[in-house]
């Protein structure tokens, strides 16, 4: 629409005001009568000016909005990108070989780009709009009556000539803005248009790839191979060189679009490889590095990048399930290459021949299937990759099983291994070459993922108890703890996590995880009723997903304060268990929250429940609930603490856990009292532990022979302070409890650990004894 008939108006009246010749009588009569009308006039020259001025203000005010202002021209940057990466997403799309993991990246890439011109068509119509409401503000100005009249009297336009001179200078300018910037936004929505036309043809071949590509399709994609077309040598060169280019092109650009996440990656790799060389470094320093040997480290106590590159390089594979191929296999073949480093020094020779050979296979099979074109040399080479690979199930995996930390995956890895490879053969044979190779590259990373992943459950298991040793040394405490039960108890949780990125990297690799991924989300949030109370699937798993993590968590979180199960040390920091114990509370109030928030459920119906509770424990619940309440007094007012010797009822024992509805007590005779919390509250305890780790011991003795009790005092203040195991910094008391001739009976008592009374008791016997027995004094007990 051209701008000019939008301002047909206003042009009109500016024609009218320096062009158009208006006539008017000029008799006698008619000059009387226009001196008459003339002074009954009541518009003033002020109120002429006014309107001029307004007049002017509506007009620059125009050229001020309908300038581009900084969002427009980003808008204008954001389209020139878009064209940008379509360009190349349709060059590649042209020339790239059709796997199934370049499809999938055009896939998703098409779709942004889709959702990303949706966004700028809505806001080059935002800006078309603004226009409109511009040229609307102009065509009012017909509205003014003052200025209508000003415009038709031509003596008054004479007065006015430089402003309205001025005025029209203006119009000239904001018209030419107004017509420029609409063409600009003319153009662009033009270019958006084709675009979406672009993006919307290539999404229908990129789906049309994925779907011959695809598993339940199963007629001839290309001739049987009995019937393949041969390509010369030069041919075949010159696809090599333009696939290299496009690969490479295509590569860069995903590289630069996912910088972002990759430098985040990065680094938290490094904060993670921080940590852990502090930790090693301390146990080198104090002269314990050494004892990870006892702890079976096979990763962590050789070096710390190896180790953290193949934590990232795991994570990055799992996170870019819509890499281009040159870019996903480039980081496949980059951990296999870290991970070779790493078996090196471990692995027997003929194990390790084997992996290299794995490697080299798949270092093959990732170049046919990146720049070799589909047709006879490509078919004939994935068939013997496919034979060899067949062999290398059957007869040289078995020598890697022994090598991984998980050998139950490994042996279904195998099976799926051998599996795809027969199923490729057939295919390829008969004309399914994109289902051949898609099942060829899926059964090499299947087996390579599950060997990185078992490493990678190894190191993960490695940090948490060089985690837990480390901080048990700074304690003070060098005991070798059982690492194997712990391993076992640790890595029940993280074999779920490696099993799902397991199975991610496949069904993606297979093309059926999104189909997968969108089955699943549709039936998880599909809304259900029951009664008045509206709920979806995925809100009930994600409440229990949650609270299982809850208590995982607290449960784990002990280990990265060094403590464990068997613990049974003198020196126990109390006040780091107490640390412990609201850190446990906080993360499960805070996984109950979450989980409460995440279910969905209404504060309505959830003020229900809790009145239904309310009814709960006042029927039946209210031991559970006044040991719960129990349970945090005794975190918060610390009457006990973990570590504590307590006597309770007829009960004694040592505090071995705290939790917020039971506490567990060791027993002397290896008996694990669980005692309620509300019974703590609720009787006598005596805590011989409160205030410090002392217990006053005493021996009772008998001495005979020449001897004054001076020289008796002396000898047994010699023999104690001579035991390490006595506490001597609270002199020992010597009570006579009667002395006749030559024979003395005596209790002493003395300060001692109370986790070591009756070691220190026997002891002092011992040692006394000696002393006595030096002096030629006879010593009963």
């Amino acid at each position: 629409m051209n701008v000019n008939r939008s301002y047909l108006h206003l042009f009109a009246l500016l024609m009218m005001l320096f062009h158009a010749s208006i006539s008017y009588s000029q008799t006698p009569t008619n000059k009387a009568e226009n001196r008459a009308k003339l002074f009954e006039e009541s518009t003033t020259d002020s109120e002429y000016l006014i309107a001029i001025e307004k007049v002017a203000e509506v007009l620059e005010s125009a050229a001020n909005d309908a300038d581009f202002d900084g969002t427009t021209f980003h808008l204008f940057g954001d389209i020139k990108r878009t064209q940008s990466k379509l360009d190349l997403i349709l060059a590649s799309l042209k020339g790239a070989n059709p796997n199934v993991r370049n499809q999938q990246m055009y896939r998703v890439v098409l779709k942004e780009i889709e959702q990303e011109l949706n966004e700028q068509n809505t806001a080059i119509n935002s800006h078309n709009e603004n226009l409109e409401k511009i040229k609307s503000r102009i065509i009012d100005l017909r509205k003014d009556k003052t200025l209508f009249t000003l415009l038709k009297d031509t003596i008054r336009r004479k007065q006015f000539k430089t402003e309205l001179a001025n005025l029209k200078k203006t119009y000239l300018k904001t018209d030419s803005l107004m017509t420029k910037n609409q063409g600009i936004l003319n153009d662009k929505k033009r270019l958006t248009v084709e675009h979406k036309i672009d993006v919307s043809n290539a999404l229908a071949t990129v789906e049309t790839k994925l779907e011959k590509s695809g598993i339940s399709i199963l007629k001839k994609e290309y001739p049987s191979i009995w019937n393949a077309d041969t390509a010369t040598k030069k041919v075949v060169s010159q696809n090599i060189k333009s696939k290299i280019i496009i690969e490479e092109n295509i590569a860069a650009y995903y590289l630069s679009y996912k910088s972002g996440g990759l430098i985040t990656l990065l680094f938290f790799m490094g904060l993670l490889a921080w940590y852990i060389f502090r930790n090693l470094k301390y146990l080198k320093n104090n002269g314990h590095i050494e004892n990870l040997s006892l702890f079976n480290f096979k990763y962590l106590n050789r070096g710390v990048i190896l180790p953290v590159a193949v934590i990232g390089l795991n994570i990055a594979v799992v996170t870019n399930l819509y890499a281009p191929a040159l870019f996903l296999e480039l980081l496949q073949l980059l951990l296999l290459g870290v991970l070779t480093v790493i078996f090196k020094k471990d692995w027997s020779g003929n194990s390790m021949r084997n992996w290299i050979l794995l490697l080299g296979l798949f270092t093959t099979l990732c170049f046919l299937d990146l720049f070799i074109g589909v047709g006879l040399l490509q078919r004939c080479s994935f068939i013997v990759i496919n034979l060899f690979g067949i062999r290398y199930g059957l007869v040289q995996i078995k020598s890697m099983k022994d090598q991984l930390y998980i050998k139950a995956f490994f042996k279904w890895a195998s099976n799926i291994f051998i599996l795809l490879n027969v199923l490729s053969i057939l295919y390829n044979i008969f004309g399914r070459v994109s289902l051949s190779n898609m099942l060829t590259l899926t059964a090499f990373i299947s087996l390579t993922q599950i060997v990185a992943l078992s490493v990678l459950l190894k190191i993960i298991l490695e940090i948490i108890l060089l985690q837990i040793y480390t901080t048990r040394v700074k304690r003070g405490i060098e005991k070798i703890f059982d690492y194997e039960s712990l391993s076992d108890t640790l890595k029940k949780p993280f074999i779920i996590i490696i099993s799902y990125m397991w199975l991610v990297v496949i069904a993606s690799n297979l093309n059926i995880w999104e189909s997968l991924r969108t089955s699943l989300t549709t039936l998880l949030d599909r809304p259900n009723t029951v009664g008045s109370i509206t709920f979806t699937l995925g809100n009930i798993v994600l409440f229990f997903i949650i609270i299982w993590a809850a208590h995982l968590l607290q449960k784990y979180v002990a280990y990265f304060f060094g403590e464990i199960d068997d613990e049974n040390e003198e020196n126990i920091n109390k006040r780091q268990h107490s640390k412990l114990l609201i850190t446990r509370l906080l993360v499960l109030i805070v996984g109950y929250l979450l989980a409460v928030s995440a279910s969905g459920m209404p504060l309505d119906k959830l003020s229900i429940l809790l009145g239904a509770l309310g009814v709960g424990v006042g029927l039946g619940l209210q031991n559970v609930v006044n040991n719960f309440v129990s349970g945090i007094i005794l975190i918060f007012d610390k009457p006990i603490q973990i570590g504590d010797v307590i006597d309770i009822s007829s009960e004694s024992g040592r505090v071995k856990t705290m939790g917020l509805r039971t506490t567990k007590i060791n027993a002397p005779n290896g008996a694990e009292i669980i005692i309620p919390n509300g019974n703590l509250l609720s009787q006598n305890i005596t805590n011989w532990t409160y205030t410090d780790n002392f217990k006053l011991v005493d021996i009772n003795i008998e001495i005979n022979g020449d001897v004054t009790p001076d020289e008796i005092n002396t000898i047994i203040l010699s023999a104690l302070e001579s035991m390490s195991l006595v506490n001597n910094t609270k002199t020992p008391q010597i009570y006579y409890n009667s002395i006749s001739e030559g024979k003395f009976k005596l209790q002493i008592k003395f300060w001692c650990s109370i986790y070591k009374t009756e070691e220190t008791v026997s002891s002092a016997k011992q040692v006394l004894f000696s002393y006595f027995k030096a002096k030629g004094l006879a010593f009963l007990t």
